[in-house]
């Protein structure tokens, strides 16, 4: 995926796609540009490579990474235009916090599941939490 302005195949983020994942081609696709884009390895304006150059390189079909690619458009990743290609988006920094904040309270929400589901008690996971922050 490329990284500058106009796209450079040798400037390129590693997409890795698992066939025994339980998670279609089309999401880790999605995932991966997504996490690209909001770790700020992949810069707002900066192209990325057109559907077909990135199925053929993934060895999928056109239509997987199209999928893809319209999620991260409708969710405003990235914009997309006819003859133009497809560009990572200007993401207020705002979005950014609030997607941040969604994913560590749906990482939470699990280990709190897990907690409960062992009769572990919440001082514990206040305690681990806690030993996590100050390292």
């Amino acid at each position: 995926m490329c990284l500058s302005g106009k796209y450079n195949p040798e400037k390129t983020m590693t997409i890795r796609l698992s066939q025994n994942s339980d998670t279609p081609i089309y999401e880790q696709i999605e995932n991966q540009i997504r996490s690209g884009i909001l770790s700020g390895s992949l810069k707002a304006g900066e192209a990325l490579p057109s559907m077909r150059s990135l199925a053929k390189d993934l060895r999928v079909s056109v239509i997987t990474v199209q999928k893809a690619y319209e999620n991260l458009t409708k969710n405003g990743y990235i914009a997309t235009g006819v003859g133009r290609g497809s560009f990572v988006s200007s993401i207020n920094s705002e979005f950014v916090k609030e997607e941040m904040l969604r994913r560590i309270e749906d990482h939470i929400g699990q280990a709190v599941e897990l907690a409960r589901e062992n009769g572990i008690e919440k001082s514990t996971v206040d305690a681990i939490l806690s030993l996590y922050f100050e390292e």
